[in-house]
């Protein structure tokens, strides 16, 4: 998924793969002159606040401040989440108005994207079969997985999946009263999982290790046991569970469904009913974008912790759980406007949909062509700074679907920042930095390659695959 526990963040999958739909979302683009410049180089310090509004469409960024000084990033709470600044240079060109041929170009690509409701339709159908009777399957033995649930998570369900419908994202759900969090790191994102006294879910305590937290490696271990056998059973579709990846939440399942096949991620996740942890305190910063009263709604859902294993840990044993939102993102962006009547049926359209599925696109299309320089970066990056946009830009008229062209770019210029200051905010988490600083040559190599794309009117959106 695009969320925080699967496809998206594990970054092992996705854009690396070809696949047929993406020839489809290559679009034709004109040759004439050169695009404007794309955001310099020269970094831009962050600090607290929500940045100011811009004060017409025609501007790039919010204003900045007396004294030169760029705006605000959104607040974050320390220091070493808050956001990258707006760039004091914009690639977008002043008074723009109207509809500009580059826009219309943006839109093609946009068009192209859009999946056939033909293929959509079978291929959720045929997931829907295969992932229902597992359920059915897997509750029907009793025991530990007795009373799990499903929800669709990812890029699918939030209505942004771009080239094919071949990738899902399935959560299992397994509710669980209360545990006691341990943070496992400085990120604020793994923790150890352990019962403070006897719990109810007592078929929980075998999963235990020998120092008594929650096993990840044991628990995703004995799902995939049981799943393996019952694919067997389905007797509708074709299906076999994919080879194990070393750290990765998911049991992956194949379908069979020439001339492609459709791949689908089961992910373990347990679902506590309590209060989330100290590092999300600051996070989810949306008060005037969503509004006040839909943070308290958001924060007040259940917490979700998925099998994944922390690499930075010097003995890896399989016992740690990772913070995962993916129920927070898919209602962000099924429900994203900040009055309530954005993109309804008879309202104005916005663009901020258009704009995340464009980055993707464009991300997708690099690593396909630059895949061992491009290994670190996933969809998860382009989606956070999607959300800090839509954060920065908060109004529905500051993502009007006339200015297509002017909203991509702005929120482009916005994740150059992110790149060139190696410094990109969980938006939950605003203490972990998804932009490693470690990994300043893939950062600046993707700048690059952005840039580049910026400057000569994506040319990577004409190339047929």
């Amino acid at each position: 998924m695009d969320g925080a526990g699967g496809r998206g963040e594990r970054g092992g999958r996705g854009a690396a793969r070809r696949s047929r739909g993406a020839a489809r979302g290559a679009a034709r683009s004109s040759s004439q002159g050169r695009a404007r410049e794309p955001p310099g180089d020269e970094g831009s310090g962050a600090g607290r606040g929500r940045p100011a509004r811009r004060a017409s469409a025609a501007r790039s960024r919010p204003a900045a401040p007396s004294g030169g000084e760029p705006p605000p990033a959104p607040r974050s709470g320390a220091a070493a989440g808050r956001a990258p600044a707006a760039r004091r240079r914009a690639a977008v060109p002043d008074g723009a108005a109207g509809v500009s041929g580059g826009a219309l170009r943006l839109r093609e690509v946009l068009s192209r994207l859009s999946l056939p409701r033909q293929d959509v339709s079978e291929a959720s159908g045929l997931v829907n079969t295969v992932v229902s009777q597992l359920i059915q399957a897997v509750r029907g033995r009793g025991g530990s997985f007795s009373s799990i649930e499903r929800l669709g998570a990812g890029s699918y369900y939030e209505h942004v999946k771009v080239s094919e419908p071949n990738e899902f994202d399935i959560m299992l759900l397994m509710p669980v009263a209360r545990l006691q969090l341990d943070e496992c790191d400085d990120t604020g994102a793994y923790y150890y999982l352990s019962f403070k006294r006897n719990p109810k879910e007592k078929y929980l305590l075998k999963f235990l290790d020998e120092d008594g937290k929650l096993s990840a490696f044991k628990m995703l271990q004995a799902l995939r046991e049981i799943i393996k056998q019952e694919v067997k059973n389905i007797k509708d579709a074709e299906v076999t569970v994919k080879r194990k990846k070393a750290g990765s939440p998911a049991i992956t399942l194949q379908i069979r469904n020439p001339p492609a096949d459709i791949s689908v991620d089961i992910i373990l996740t347990l679902e506590v009913q309590q209060s989330w942890p100290p590092s999300t305190q600051d996070g989810l910063r949306v008060e005037q974008w969503l509004g006040r009263k839909v943070r308290g709604e958001l924060r007040n859902k259940s917490l979700y912790l998925v099998a994944k294993q922390n690499k930075k840990e010097k003995v890896l044993r399989g016992n740690t759980w990772r913070l995962s939102f993916s129920h927070i993102e898919k209602a962000m962006l099924n429900n994203h406007g900040s009055s309530k009547t954005c993109c309804e049926s008879d309202r104005p359209k916005c663009c901020r949909k258009g704009c995340l599925k464009l980055l993707k696109y464009l991300l997708e299309q690099l690593k396909m062509k630059y895949p061992k320089e491009l290994d670190k970066f996933c969809s998860y990056h382009v989606k956070t700074a999607y959300f800090h946009s839509c954060v920065m830009w908060p109004n529905d008229t500051d993502w009007h679907w006339g200015n297509l062209e002017h909203c991509f770019h702005k929120y482009l210029g916005y994740f150059l920042d992110c790149l060139q200051q190696s410094q990109l905010p969980h938006f939950f988490i605003p203490q972990y930095n998804l932009l490693s600083p470690e990994d300043k040559a893939s950062n600046d190599f993707l700048s690059r390659q952005l840039n580049y794309q910026l400057n000569n009117k994506f040319p990577i959106f004409q190339e047929r695959n």
